[in-house]
């Protein structure tokens, strides 16, 4: 029974990061990227994101993840200790510069 009432609440935790990540969403897709949830490890605190699309080569997208989606993840869900983010690999940077307003493409010296 026990087993059944701990499954329970980390369902409801990952809901609740999903329910969050939903809300974090159109502000990075109006920058033509996306924010996709890779992980909740509920028992440690730790969610793994994704940033997509442009937001893959954006210089700030380290900013955006702690400053951004961590920091509200970690002020609405006391259980959240950490938020891990990652990049889509882009090998064509001229597509992601097409995806939106908010790209960044290195200048080569």
């Amino acid at each position: 029974m026990c087993d059944a009432m701990d499954e329970t609440g980390r369902e409801e935790k990952i809901e609740e990061v999903k329910r969050l990540i939903e809300i974090m969403r159109p502000a990075v897709q109006s920058d033509g990227g996306d924010l996709l949830l890779k992980d909740v490890d509920t028992e440690s605190g730790i969610v793994e994101v994704e940033l997509q699309g442009a937001c893959s080569s954006c210089a700030i997208s380290t900013s955006t993840i702690k400053l951004g989606v961590e920091r509200i993840l970690m002020s609405k869900l006391t259980w959240v200790k950490e938020v891990r983010g990652q990049v889509e690999e882009v090998d064509d940077l001229s597509f992601s510069l097409s995806l939106g307003k908010g790209s960044y493409i290195p200048v080569r010296r």
